[in-house]
């Protein structure tokens, strides 16, 4: 018995969870298959629903073919939360937050018309076909990633507090130097251009007239350049330090109280909650 935590689900939601969230039998596999065919139909109904001409001839299909996929992956959505010890867990977690976003839309158009184009959001689902084909090693190396993400936030917070810093500068500085007159309005204008060019998208959309400013722009162009390597360097030499420490792999089995997958091989309690696998 697990002390301060459910026992592992029987009966039907024991079934029900192996049909919906593992991959390792014929009847799951055939289930996130099916489920990944929904997702990309709904996605493709959304998409053809924004098409003028497409949506003036099949629009009842349309409207019906989104409430459909909204119903299934609604239902989809309470199983997932009823074969779960911990439902709230589930719900927290990366797709359980995901799978909620694929319905909320199409409920949040009844108030707030156009949300249902929101609905484009089901393409994150997508990221299940790991599960389905069983790619271990992308797992894994998922895994890398995040781990590489999460060791370099703070690295990469204090660059974009560097920038942040540097924008607000050449921004106030532009606007002291071009003027109203140039199309710097605002120091907000200035600080907008500022960004696009220190990015190097460069819209053209505002540009500075004087010889000053044209120059103090060169300087932020060249300086753009730099700055845009240093986030890729932080990133790449954490990627390949959690590579070097996570060289393994991991299995598709989900546990049956939060839902959470990614666990090793020989693990025998979740990683997350400590429930028994």
């Amino acid at each position: 018995m697990l002390k301060g935590r459910e026992k592992p689900s029987v009966g039907w939601r024991a079934r029900a969870h192996g049909v919906i969230f593992e991959a390792e039998t014929p009847a799951g596999k055939l289930f996130d298959v099916l489920l990944i065919a929904a997702i990309v139909a709904s996605i493709v109904v959304v998409m053809l629903e924004s098409v003028g001409s497409i949506r003036a001839s099949y629009r009842d299909f349309l409207y019906a073919a989104e409430w459909f996929f909204t119903i299934l992956f609604t239902v989809e959505y309470v199983l997932r939360l009823a074969t779960v010890g911990r439902p709230g867990r589930y719900g927290l977690s990366f797709f359980g937050v995901i799978d909620l976003l694929a319905i909320v839309p199409t409920y949040l158009d009844l108030l707030v018309p156009g949300a249902r184009y929101l609905l484009s959001i089901r393409a994150l689902r997508l990221l299940r076909i790991f599960r389905v084909l069983k790619i271990a090693k992308y797992l894994a190396e998922l895994q890398v990633l995040i781990q590489a993400t999460r060791a370099s936030r703070r690295k990469v917070s204090v660059f974009l507090f560097t920038v942040a810093t540097l924008v607000i500068i050449f921004g106030s500085l532009m606007y002291v130097i071009e003027g109203e007159q140039n199309g710097f309005t605002s120091i907000p204008r200035s600080i907008y251009w500022a960004i696009v060019t220190l990015t190097t998208v460069g819209y053209g959309d505002i540009s500075p007239q004087t010889n000053l400013g044209q120059m103090l722009a060169a300087v932020i162009m060249i300086l753009g350049y730099s700055i845009i390597a240093v986030p890729t360097g932080i990133v790449t030499a954490e990627l390949a330090d959690a590579a070097r420490k996570g060289d393994q792999i991991v299995s598709t089995q989900a546990c049956e109280q939060c839902g959470a997958e990614g666990h090793d091989p020989d693990a025998v309690h979740c990683k997350h909650c400590g429930a028994e696998l």
